[in-house]
């Protein structure tokens, strides 16, 4: 069984996201290391406190549990190496799966709505697509080549916009995302609306998919 993302017309344009299943974080983590080369880090994970799912940092606000660093040195801490993720998890197999950007790929962060606005678009200009990802928090992350955060500024300028008028994140140097199948507390877990293929292991650059990103975005402002 598949499922959709309910509540957009444009996440039916998308098409269905595959429910996470099968792997475990450990196995998913090693897999994402040896197969796709990207660096991986443990972060937090959630414990149950009375019934409730509550973040392994003991923050009981926390406003990402179970799925934000667990350490301050996370980026000296995240590794290509397989044998080390497993090592790492074995510690603690229900610790999150995140990935540091800025070394084999950025990430544009957009809001869910214009991310499935935009990777319609996409579609239909038969634009080459890296990964995506799509977060409890209703947000889409897009892989591309490194560098990202040094161009989009400028970029989505000579596009006729101000920078700071779009909810579009240029995410480097410095910043992770969050990897299937790591969950958000009770708000569920990270998909892919475009999974990792052998097809999508060359990502493209920022400026080829930032038109329809920033298009998407100024609908939604």
């Amino acid at each position: 069984m598949e499922e959709t993302i309910p509540g957009t017309e444009t996440a039916q344009i998308a098409g269905q996201i595959p429910q996470q299943r099968g792997d475990s974080l450990p196995e998913t983590a090693v897999r994402y290391a040896e197969e796709r080369h990207w660096d991986v880090f443990p972060g937090t994970w959630l414990e149950a406190v009375d019934g409730v799912q509550r973040c392994s940092c003991g923050d009981a606000a926390c406003a990402v549990p179970g799925a934000h660093p667990a350490r301050d040195d996370w980026a000296t801490q995240a590794t290509g190496s397989a044998t080390v993720a497993r090592r790492m998890w074995q510690k603690q197999p229900t610790a999150s799966i995140l990935l540091p950007t800025g070394r084999t790929f950025d990430a544009l962060s957009v809001p869910e709505t214009a991310g499935f606005l935009a990777l319609a678009r996409m579609q239909r200009m038969e634009l080459m697509l890296g990964p995506v990802t799509l977060t409890p928090d209703r947000r889409m992350q897009f892989f591309v080549l490194p560098g990202a955060t040094v161009k989009v500024p400028d970029l989505v300028r000579k596009l006729g916009w101000s920078p700071a008028s779009l909810d579009l994140v240029a995410l480097g140097e410095g910043s992770y995302v969050a990897a299937p199948p790591t969950r958000f507390g009770a708000r569920g877990a990270v998909q892919w609306a475009c999974r990792p293929t052998p097809a999508n292991r060359w990502l493209p650059d920022a400026e080829e998919l930032l038109s329809p990103l920033a298009y998407a975005c100024g609908r939604e402002r």
